[in-house]
């Protein structure tokens, strides 16, 4: 599998940004998830392959792209629909399969085919839940810093409450995530990035 460079992952943001806003925003929040895997895999030993990591990171999100309009304002309604919507883009730009799937794959603590129906979700029906270990690695570092306005890292108390109106289960499949990872350290990388935890 020929898994790209960051300059080629930077470059293809560039291409689908709609606004420079956009990109600093969505590619500094790839950056920052990829640092937050990188030291969780470490601290964890975790045996994962990590160019795949970096690269999952960095494109994870690139979907956001397709739901700003064209005042600039992102589409929040839509926002589920980012991961598909990504996974969509890569596919077209020829990524292999496995980088594809990062996009899809890392939304909450995973979707379920249950989800879909129940929350009735702009979703073709399905299981949007992370399988191998390099996307569990993502789904975990993604909820621990936010592309809010402005950005912020997330403790995992924060998290859990915000994840808390989607469901206990979901609280529950976040803790045993915490367990299974560890919690990354995430004042050394707020004070490198200058973004508040909350």
């Amino acid at each position: 599998m020929k898994i790209p460079p960051p300059g080629e992952i930077r470059s293809l943001h560039e291409r689908h940004a709609p606004s420079r806003a956009a990109f600093d925003a969505v590619y500094t929040h790839g950056l920052i998830v990829s640092e937050i895997a990188a030291q969780v895999a470490v601290h964890a030993g975790l045996d994962v392959d990590m160019e795949l990591v970096r690269a999952g990171a960095l494109l994870h999100d690139i979907g956001v792209y397709r739901l700003y309009g064209a005042d600039g304002r992102l589409d929040h309604a839509e926002y589920v629909r980012h991961g598909i919507l990504g996974e969509e883009l890569l596919r077209a730009e020829g990524l292999p399969e496995a980088i594809c799937r990062f996009c899809s794959r890392h939304t909450g603590v995973g979707i379920t085919r249950e989800d879909v129906r129940a929350q009735n979700l702009p979703l073709p029906p399905g299981d949007y839940t992370a399988e191998t270990p390099e996307e569990r690695l993502i789904m975990y570092a993604d909820k621990f810093h936010s592309k809010s306005v402005p950005p912020t890292f997330v403790s995992a108390p924060a998290y859990a409450a915000r994840v808390r109106r989607f469901g206990e289960d979901k609280v529950v499949a976040f803790k045993a995530m915490c367990e299974d990872f560890g919690l990354p350290d995430l004042a050394p990388l707020a004070a490198a990035h200058g973004h508040a935890v909350v």
